[in-house]
């Protein structure tokens, strides 16, 4: 019997009260939820920093994918302190530099620019970890994207 493959783990930023890191939050949601439900898994970054057993196991048996809404990093930092390994970071203000109509506010509830946002930084992981699982034999097929054309 083989063991299941690991899921890609997903750490978005806590910056709570921050627009930035809520676009981080809800591109993850929307990368595990949608885009890629069954192949990722959504650790809490205040888990890692609260040294959680499960969330720590969680980053060190799989790759992980950051998701950081500012400059200092958290995401990444506490996944490689937690003995995780990143194979892509994202830094919203990064992505936003390349978006700049996409500008995010509102902190409970983002304006449509920062749901549009999050949307961007979703589909960039997606096809981050369809990338991964064409290179790891025995993975998971990658997604089929929706606009695909033949």
């Amino acid at each position: 019997m083989s063991r299941a493959k690991p899921k890609v783990v997903i750490v978005p930023c806590s910056g709570i009260g921050k627009p930035y890191g809520t676009v981080s939050r809800e591109a993850a949601y929307i990368v595990t939820e949608e885009l890629c439900p069954g192949r990722t898994q959504l650790v809490p970054l205040s888990l890692l920093v609260l040294g959680d057993p499960q969330a720590r196991a969680a980053v060190t048996e799989s790759v992980a994918v950051t998701i950081d809404g500012c400059k200092l990093a958290c995401s990444t930092k506490m996944v490689k302190e937690s003995g995780g390994t990143v194979s892509k970071d994202i830094a919203v203000l990064d992505v936003f530099r390349r978006h700049r109509d996409l500008k995010p506010l509102g902190i409970a509830e983002l304006n449509l620019e920062g749901l549009k946002l999050a949307r961007v930084i979703a589909e960039e992981m997606a096809r981050h970890v369809d990338d991964l699982a064409a290179r790891v034999p025995g993975a998971s097929t990658p997604r089929k994207e929706e606009n695909e054309h033949a």
